[in-house]
């Protein structure tokens, strides 16, 4: 990607030096030097990390599973390794960005797009008016707690996840606020920066733990794969385009989430 390349880029996203040095991590006076033509041979991981921030969506050119800082994990500016930490440390880190802890390593979490968001609140609502409906226990979250997802540290833990959708319905597994094991029903909707993580690292981390039905959501691709246990010890994988009811197992497929319906609802956000 060019430095041209990028200044058209940030022109379409609309940030500022300021949001793109705190996306990248970058320090705002080398943004500000590179993307303006002052520093003629800027270093290579300082193009890196302006790249992750400023690379396209629909470009599939671009390795995203080389990203470091931008949903994937966060190290200090020019480091080469980032810190381990255990659950206690990362509840105590200062800072307002939403993050999550994967085997002690930190990864910060960019906000989602609009068709991001849509899909979540649409599959949330769905799960929640069929929960409701039949007076149901099962809690369901579109904004995930926390999750201890291979337990507490004491126990050996040191995970905590922010899946996007999720149904627990074993109410003794919420703990100082937090959920301290596997939730029934996990649902993450893919984006260029958490892909990687959640086709790889969360999904070992989902079905080890015991998550009855993990979804994986691709808005580009317009499918969802689905894991769901079956019952010996093993996971069953489905695949379903947007053009299909997806039944969730969990509910005894009484329940079923109607993705042409979603797209139908949301297509126009994606001429936008």
């Amino acid at each position: 990607m060019t430095i041209k390349e990028m200044n058209e880029r940030r022109k379409e996203l609309g940030y500022s030096y300021e949001r793109i040095a705190e996306l990248s991590g970058v320090p705002v006076g080398t943004v500000q030097k590179v993307l303006g033509g002052i520093t003629k041979s800027p270093r290579y991981e300082t193009l890196s990390a302006l790249a992750r921030v400023l690379k396209s969506y629909e470009d599939d050119e671009y390795d995203w599973s080389t990203a470091t800082g931008i949903g994937e994990p966060m190290a200090p500016y020019g480091a080469l390794k980032p810190k381990k930490y255990t659950i206690n440390e990362f509840y105590t880190l200062p800072g307002e960005e939403k993050c999550e802890l994967i085997n002690g390593v930190i990864y910060k979490l960019v906000a989602p797009n609009g068709i991001h968001q849509m899909i979540c609140t649409m599959i949330t609502n769905a799960l929640f008016n069929f929960v409701k409906e039949k007076k149901g226990k099962c809690l369901v979250f579109g904004a995930s707690p926390n999750i201890e997802i291979d337990g507490a540290e004491e126990e050996g833990g040191n995970t905590v996840v922010l899946p996007d959708v999720l149904v627990l319905c074993d109410r003794d597994k919420l703990e100082r606020g937090n959920v301290v094991g596997a939730p029934d029903l996990v649902v993450e909707v893919l984006s260029p920066s958490t892909q990687k993580k959640d086709k790889t690292l969360k999904l070992e981390k989902y079905l080890n733990a015991g998550v009855r039905e993990y979804w994986i959501v691709d808005p580009k691709k317009k499918n969802v794969v689905v894991y769901a246990d079956d019952g010996e010890d093993d996971y069953d994988i489905f695949l379903y385009s947007f053009e299909h009811e997806v039944p969730v197992r969990i509910f005894n497929e009484e329940c079923k989430i109607n993705f042409k319906e979603i797209y139908d609802y949301i297509a126009f956000m994606y001429e936008k």
